[in-house]
C-alpha cells in the first residue's frame, strides 16, 4: 500500500456530521474518522490507497444506528455527493475496500486530474457523516539539470509539497542514492544518464536525462548539388533535455549557422567542403562531419551531351548491325542451289532438273545443224 504508507501528519480533526439539520463536531457521540495520511503525493501511473477508519455510535437520537453504506466522493451533482463508484471518471479505476470499520480508497492508473480532495462518507439509517478531506496530489516527474564546474546538480521536479516523501535516484538505470531533499549531485560523465523515482513508486521513475547521441544529417536535394541552386540539412540529435544546434565549416572559426535547420540559398563552388553538425545540451556535445560537392552549370550540360552522344551512337551501331544481318541474309539465300521443280506431262508429273533439259535442247540444235 504506497499511498497509505506515507505518513505524513496526524489525524484529521473538525470533521462533521449532518442529521437533519442538526450538526454534530467530529468525536461527539461516537462519530469519528482518522486518516493516518491527510495530504499524500502519487506519481501519474501508479496506484495510490487512501486509508481510513470510522466509528459510530450504536445508539441516536434514542433509536439504534444502523450503517449501510460507506462511500469516497470528491464532487457534488445535483445537491448530491457523487459516490466515486458511479462516477464515469473513476468506476473502472477505482474499489472502496470496507472491512473492520477502515475503509480505503484504491485508485489505479492514476491521471494529473485525479488531483483532488477526498472524502470518506458513513451512511447509516439515521444521519449522514463525512469526513474531512485527504489531499491527493497526482505529479510528473521531471528532472532539471545545472551543471557546475566539476560536477552535475539535478533537481527532482513534482507538484508534491515539500517534505512529504524521499527521493530515490537512478545512475544509467540502476539505484546509487536516496535523498529527503529533491536534488542530488553528481560527478559529471556524459556518457551516463539519471533518472528520479518518489519513494515507493520506483516503478514509476521521471524519463532519464542524458547527452546528446551522435547527430544524423539529412540533404535536400539528395542529388547532386547544382550550382545556384538551395540546399537545406537538417541535425537531428536524440538528446534530454533538447539539444541546441550549430553548424560549422572546416577551416571557419565562426559558426555558420544555429538551429536544426541550415539553408545555404545559392550553393556555389566556394560552399563546397566539410561541414559539421554539433548538438549539445547541459550533459554533453557530439557532433557529425560530412561533406558537399557542387556541379557546377557547365560540367552539367558537358554531362547531359556526353550521355545523349552515347544514346546516338548505340542506336546507329544497332541500325548498322540489323542492316549488316539483312545483307548477309539475302546474299546467304542467292549462293544456294535452287530446288527441283515440278513439271505436269499428260497428267503424269515428270520431275526434271532445269539445267539438264537445257542441256539436252543445245544437243538436239546441233544435230540439226549437222543434218
Amino acid at each position: 500500500m504506497r499511498g497509505a504508507a506515507m505518513s505524513l501528519t496526524a489525524a484529521a480533526s473538525g470533521l462533521v456530521v449532518f442529521l437533519l439539520s442538526v450538526s454534530v463536531v467530529q468525536g461527539q457521540d461516537g462519530w469519528g474518522v482518522t486518516c493516518p495520511s491527510t495530504e499524500i503525493c502519487a506519481v501519474k501511473g501508479s496506484t495510490v490507497e487512501i486509508r481510513c477508519s470510522f466509528t459510530y455510535p450504536s445508539t441516536w437520537d434514542g433509536r439504534v444506528n444502523i450503517l449501510e453504506k460507506t462511500f469516497w466522493f470528491t464532487k457534488w451533482k445535483d445537491g448530491k455527493r457523487v459516490d466515486l463508484t458511479t462516477d464515469s471518471e473513476y468506476a473502472s479505476r477505482v474499489e472502496n475496500l470496507c472491512e473492520n470499520s477502515i475503509c480505503t480508497l484504491r485508485i489505479r492508473n492514476l491521471r494529473e486530474r485525479d488531483s483532488a480532495e477526498y472524502r470518506l462518507g458513513i451512511k447509516t439509517n439515521q444521519a449522514t457523516y463525512w469526513a474531512n478531506p485527504v489531499t491527493l496530489s497526482v505529479t510528473v516527474l521531471q528532472v532539471h539539470v545545472n551543471r557546475l564546474r566539476l560536477s552535475t546538480l539535478l533537481q527532482c521536479l513534482s507538484s508534491c509539497p515539500p517534505g512529504q516523501t524521499s527521493y530515490i535516484w537512478f545512475k544509467n538505470r540502476q539505484e546509487v542514492k536516496e535523498e529527503t531533499s529533491p536534488y542530488a549531485n553528481f560527478r559529471y560523465d556524459s556518457a551516463d544518464s539519471y533518472s528520479c523515482a518518489l519513494k515507493g513508486y520506483e516503478d514509476f521513475p521521471s524519463p532519464s536525462v542524458y547527452a546528446p547521441e551522435l547527430p544524423s544529417v539529412s540533404v535536400s536535394p539528395s542529388a547532386e548539388i547544382e550550382e545556384g541552386s538551395s540546399v537545406t540539412l537538417t541535425c537531428s540529435s536524440d538528446a534530454n533535455p533538447a539539444a541546441n544546434y550549430t553548424w560549422y565549416k572546416e577551416d571557419e572559426d565562426s559558426p555558420k549557422a544555429s538551429g536544426q535547420i541550415f539553408t545555404i540559398t545559392d550553393f556555389r563552388a566556394e560552399h563546397s567542403g566539410s561541414y559539421s553538425c554539433g548538438a549539445q545540451n547541459k550533459l554533453g556535445r557530439s557532433n557529425s562531419t560530412f561533406h558537399l560537392t557542387v556541379v557546377t552549370g557547365s560540367s552539367t550540360m558537358m554531362v547531359n551531351i556526353i550521355r545523349t552522344t552515347l544514346g546516338v551512337l548505340m542506336l546507329i551501331l544497332a541500325l548498322l548491325l540489323s542492316l549488316w544481318m539483312r545483307k548477309k541474309k539475302a546474299l546467304r539465300s542467292t549462293t544456294e542451289a535452287p530446288e527441283p521443280e515440278e513439271i505436269e506431262l499428260d497428267s503424269d508429273p515428270v520431275y526434271q532438273n532445269v539445267s539438264h533439259t537445257a542441256a539436252q535442247k543445245e544437243d538436239t540444235e546441233e544435230q540439226g545443224d549437222m543434218v
